[in-house]
């Protein structure tokens, strides 16, 4: 159990590096329209928690929020009509007709003034999609990137959880996002907390076409808000293997699918595209060459053991099991250790959508 004090030190951690720019008329309706014809073209694509979590403990890892005691979270509790594609990666384009969505001198620009930094690279671009949709979301952080370790080579929920302990400020990459939104929803905004999770959140107001914001949601707790006609959030037909992707009868019709079995008709008009670039920023060429050069990384082994090692110290034993990064009960105690428990106040405009805990 945190104590007061312990609970203010953890909020203070979750502050970005500057409060979220607002932003407007993101791209052009040229691009906008590259964009969505890349996710109508080229998927089907997956739900976003079927490509990054194995099991509850590895997303409440990256979440906040409590349940009822002697309630065991499953995945299927997380199940919204979220679905998500990658459209840069390793600091390159995947569809050349993105490239100057990506390669944006615009978007490195306003990464470098975010930070007061001398050099920025874009390092991915991918984009979630979702017709009328809940959010159950309490909270999150964007995952992390450390020297060493980050998700392309380690699992989500210990970028998080690293992110969340503030034990490795040296290590972490700067980063800065240009997130953007596509929706016509006069209610679905975008909540976030500047000033940590104990503090009082911000929103960026609805509608949200076309406009977004400049931010480090690696270390700042944000969520999306629901959108939609509230009895049609969440198709009842919705599984872990539901995919998205576009009517080849109609240019303006969106598909969700189980097999050949399509569940969910939506409108472009009804969709909420989101649009998330980002770059790694340097302050200086030093610290460009550092991040680059590999002589000052972390393992996943030694970042386990300093954790454990910084709980010891504040009197929280655990043993690392024999597969601390797969392990159910290790990964729920060691975030458990460094978590809030979830914001403290939300917006009345925009609560979280109910649980369905039947």
């Amino acid at each position: 159990m945190l104590t007061d004090q312990r609970r203010l030190e953890l909020s203070d951690v979750l502050r970005p590096a500057a409060k979220p720019i607002e932003i407007d008329s993101v791209y052009t309706d040229d691009q906008r329209d590259r964009l969505l014809d890349v996710v109508r073209t080229r998927g089907p694509w997956k739900l976003i928690i079927a490509q990054h979590f194995a099991s509850a403990d590895e997303l409440i890892a990256t979440m906040s929020g409590a349940f009822p005691e002697g309630f065991t979270p499953s995945l299927d509790l997380f199940l919204t009509p979220t679905f998500r594609g990658y459209l840069a990666n390793y600091g390159a384009v995947l569809h050349p007709e993105l490239h100057d969505c990506f390669y944006n001198e615009k978007f490195l620009q306003m990464a470098k003034r975010y930070w007061d930094a001398e050099y920025a690279k874009p390092e991915l671009m991918l984009f979630n999609i979702n017709g009328p949709c809940a959010n159950r979301d309490p909270g999150h952080l964007d995952s992390p990137s450390f020297r060493g370790i980050r998700h392309e080579n380690a699992p989500t929920w210990l970028c998080s959880v690293m992110g969340k302990s503030g034990l490795f400020t040296d290590y972490l990459i700067k980063m800065a996002q240009v997130i953007t939104w596509f929706s016509l929803d006069e209610g679905s905004g975008f909540t976030y907390w500047p000033d940590g999770p104990l503090k009082a959140p911000q929103r960026l107001l609805p509608p949200v076409y076309n406009r977004g914001v400049v931010v480090q949601n690696e270390m700042m707790v944000h969520r999306g808000e629901a959108n939609g006609p509230l009895d049609k959030q969440t198709p009842p037909d919705l599984t872990f293997d539901t995919v998205f992707t576009g009517d080849p009868a109609d240019r303006d019709l969106w598909l969700l699918k189980n097999g050949d079995d399509v569940i969910a008709r939506h409108h472009t008009d009804e969709l909420r595209f989101l649009v998330h670039w980002s770059a790694e920023v340097f302050s200086d060429y030093d610290e460009l060459k550092k991040n680059m050069d590999g002589s000052d990384d972390l393992t996943a082994d030694k970042a386990i053991d300093m954790m454990v090692d910084d709980l010891s110290r504040k009197g929280v034993k655990l043993d690392i099991p024999g597969e601390p990064m797969h392990d159910p009960g290790f990964i729920g105690a060691l975030n458990a250790a460094y978590d809030l428990g979830g914001p403290a106040i939300y917006p009345d405009e925009a609560p979280i959508s109910a649980f369905q805990l039947a």
